[in-house]
């Protein structure tokens, strides 16, 4: 694989994204990789768009308060055979396209995703992750980060534009139900990780979920407006 197309949603990211870009050229550097970033500029009120531009990103709009939609512009854009989706706040490892190449080249893997690690830990967050562990168990998918053909990206219809939440894990279960129906693998590379920020924690507090399970669990159902709108989409750092 001699180049990806990654595709990073992005509202009011002017502070994140360098970094986010950073990580990820360093990482394309080693594996000796050509890449194409796609960041998609989301209702953004700061200087996004023109610090995407100055990092050499193609930039693409879509201000729908839906990540499915987002996600959906920015894969469509790509030439890429092999497309990544990460966050803005997100740092990837130095292996990361060095991983994800030699995994792809085997025609039998589908895509999969990569470990996530918190850019911080405390007790409030690991617990948070403990209540997420039964779901990671039960579809074996992570989250944060997916790489996929842009072929298997459109067989399934992309990422599912009803949901305004947990749109990542139904495409990622979709994607693995793909792979099974046509003998290919969904491989989760845990040598690979993505360094997440926890500014939701640092926002709402890292016992929020745990304190609020009824809200917690709402989010899973993907459909709750009200709990979207104030956990991503009219999210303020």
């Amino acid at each position: 694989m001699n180049k990806f197309s990654v595709v990073i949603p992005a509202r009011n990211e002017e502070k994140n994204l360098p970094t986010c870009v950073d990580s990820l050229r360093n990482a394309a550097q080693i594996a000796n990789v050509d890449l194409e970033i796609i960041v998609v500029v989301n209702r953004s009120s700061d200087r996004t768009e023109l610090v995407a531009k100055e990092l050499g990103a193609i930039v693409v709009h879509e201000d729908a308060p839906n990540l499915s939609k987002i996600r959906n512009v920015g894969v469509r854009k790509a030439t890429s055979e092999i497309v990544i989706t990460v966050d803005a706040d997100n740092k990837v490892s130095s292996n990361m396209f060095y991983k994800i190449s030699k995994t792809m080249k085997n025609m039998r893997n589908i895509g999969g995703g990569v470990l996530i690690l918190p850019e911080r830990w405390s007790l409030g967050i690991i617990c948070t992750g403990l209540m997420l562990l039964p779901l990671i168990l039960y579809y074996r998918i992570t989250g944060g980060l997916f790489y996929f053909r842009k072929e298997d990206f459109e067989k399934i219809g992309g990422f599912n534009e009803e949901l305004v939440s947990v749109e990542d894990i139904d495409f990622a279960v979709r994607l693995k139900n793909l792979g099974r129906k046509t003998n290919r693998k969904y491989i989760n590379l845990f040598s690979v990780h993505i360094v997440t920020s926890m500014r939701k924690f640092d926002k709402f507090g890292d016992w929020y979920f745990v304190k609020n399970p009824k809200t917690f669990f709402s989010i899973f159902r993907g459909t709750n407006r009200q709990i979207a709108d104030k956990i991503w989409y009219n999210f303020e750092q």
